[in-house]
């Protein structure tokens, strides 16, 4: 049997950002349970602005076709997503904006439709990032992924992590486990 492939990434391209050790850790224990996980990192993938009147001009940005290319070749996404003013980031949106942009041949949204995803979220504060969480959910189900029930939030994050980005909380590392399990039971 074909072991899946996960996508993980962090809706954050800031060094010290606790979602992309929280993306990080995730990858690892994906890894861990046998499961082919690739970490990206969204800096490596510059996007402009999503904006109709470049992308009718030029086409996708090669970064957006090298993201998308990536989306395909995966079973499932999980994404470790920050949580800005009650929502998730525009990097993220603006991903999401570019991706699924059709190319000729293909429907909108079609690289997320059917792909299993995983969200994760951790803050500062006693939320965990839930808020955002929800609006990203909304955005993933209404182009076509299944979201799975189960999220992962780990709140009072300056607590839940060492100085090296390493998760401490031995609940944490569970949660993230049963997530990774039900993400890889494609």
């Amino acid at each position: 049997m074909n072991r899946p492939k996960i996508l993980v990434f962090a809706g954050s391209t800031r060094t010290g950002s606790f979602n992309r050790y929280l993306a990080r850790e995730a990858a690892e224990r994906l890894q861990q349970a046998g499961i082919d996980a690739t970490l990206a990192e969204l800096r490596d993938y510059p996007m402009p602005l999503y904006d109709g009147d470049t992308e009718a001009s030029t086409g996708l940005p090669e970064n957006t076709r090298a993201f998308k290319t990536l989306i395909r070749e995966h079973d499932g996404i999980l994404i470790a997503s920050p949580e800005y003013n009650g929502s998730f980031p525009a990097i993220v949106k603006n991903l999401v904006d570019w991706v699924t942009r059709p190319e000729p041949g293909e429907k909108h949204s079609s690289v997320f439709r059917g792909k299993k995803v995983a969200l994760l979220a951790t803050s500062p504060g006693s939320g965990g990032g839930k808020r955002g969480l929800r609006h990203l959910r909304e955005l993933l189900e209404m182009i076509g992924a299944v979201v799975i029930e189960q999220q992962v939030t780990v709140s009072n994050a300056f607590d839940a992590f060492t100085t090296d980005g390493r998760l401490v909380r031995p609940d944490d590392i569970e949660r993230i486990d049963r997530v990774a399990a039900e993400l890889a039971a494609i």
